[in-house]
């Protein structure tokens, strides 16, 4: 029988996104086949305190299901680099872009994808300006207030005038010190999850994500039990097809490995999808979209993880 090899499943982090990722971690830990891995499940908690200390030759290879700050944004994936262990995902430079929504529009800008309009400042210049409305003049209302570096909805408002305006940006920088604001638009959201190498990532099929209301918040997508995805979303061929191919330009554009799942704006009246953000650890459930979407694509969650555990040791080497 060939040994199986050790997993450390990496849970929840020091991020506001700490409750989201035992939940993802849980479900990983639980699906891998136990016939090929001896998993471990290695919880960080809210102060940033390992229950288990990983090292070299301790695992074979670690799944950090983590979301948001410190899990997301390439600071767990050079602690990982520089113990010498393989890890699932993307390494530290595309993290890093990815978790930051003005980096990652820069990187998006430069290459050709289409994204709203949108402006950011830091809480220096937001305390320091005499013309907040200023900061906004060139975008229509209404405005969705985001910080630079989280994600789950968190920190995330949607307002139709000033004073809504200093309210989300408040909470924006509750959460980082720069805010982001994008201009609202009336369209559908649309998902498509991502899987490879640098070379030849493939793309599920597209997701429709389910509004009862303006937009999807925190409470609607963790805390509620209605359907909050349609799979696969109802698209016309040449926009499902649209979808995944600026998924895999945003894939390549930001240097990702393993995976992503890449969300968007389908503006049906025009015609026009802009790319919203690009998320390196996607919320991790059988459940989650970015599942769901393999598996109406032909891949089930267990085959999804072992190909993501591959994917892992083929980078490494081992």
């Amino acid at each position: 029988m060939t040994e199986r090899l050790r997993v450390a499943v990496l849970a929840g982090g020091p991020s506001a996104e700490h409750e989201v990722s035992l939940q993802s971690a849980r479900a990983v830990f639980d699906a891998l086949p136990t016939d090929r891995y001896d998993p471990v499940l290695v919880v960080i908690d809210r102060q940033g305190g390992w229950s288990t200390e990983l090292r070299r030759g301790a695992v074979d290879v670690v799944f950090p299901v983590l979301h948001g700050p410190f899990g997301e944004d390439g600071v767990v994936q050079g602690h990982l680099a520089a113990l010498g262990l393989p890890y699932v995902g993307c390494g530290v430079l595309a993290s890093a872009v990815a978790m930051d929504k003005t980096a990652m529009r820069r990187a998006f800008q430069a290459e050709g994808i289409p994204v709203t309009p949108h402006v950011w400042f830091s809480e220096h210049d937001w305390r320091t300006t005499s013309d907040r409305q200023g900061l906004v003049k060139s975008l229509d209302w209404p405005l969705f207030v985001k910080p630079a570096n989280m994600g789950s909805s968190i920190g995330v408002s949607r307002v139709t005038s000033m004073a809504e305006l200093d309210a989300g940006v408040e909470l924006a920088l509750r959460y980082d010190r720069v805010a982001v604001v994008e201009q609202g638009v009336v369209a559908r959201e649309l998902t498509c999850g991502v899987l490879g190498d640098h070379d030849t990532p493939a793309a599920s099929v597209a997701v429709e994500l389910n509004r009862r209301g303006d937009w999807l918040d925190y409470k609607s997508k963790y805390l509620s039990d209605y359907e909050l995805a349609t799979v696969p979303a109802p698209l016309p061929g040449p926009v499902a097809e649209e979808v995944r191919e600026l998924s895999l330009h945003a894939y390549r554009t930001i240097g990702a490995y393993g995976l992503a799942r890449v969300d968007f704006l389908y503006e049906e009246h025009t015609g026009r999808l802009y790319v919203l953000e690009i998320n390196t650890m996607p919320g991790f459930t059988a459940r989650s979209v970015y599942a769901r979407g393999w598996a109406a694509s032909g891949l089930s969650y267990p085959d999804l993880l072992d190909r993501l555990i591959g994917l892992a040791l083929a980078r490494s080497g081992a």
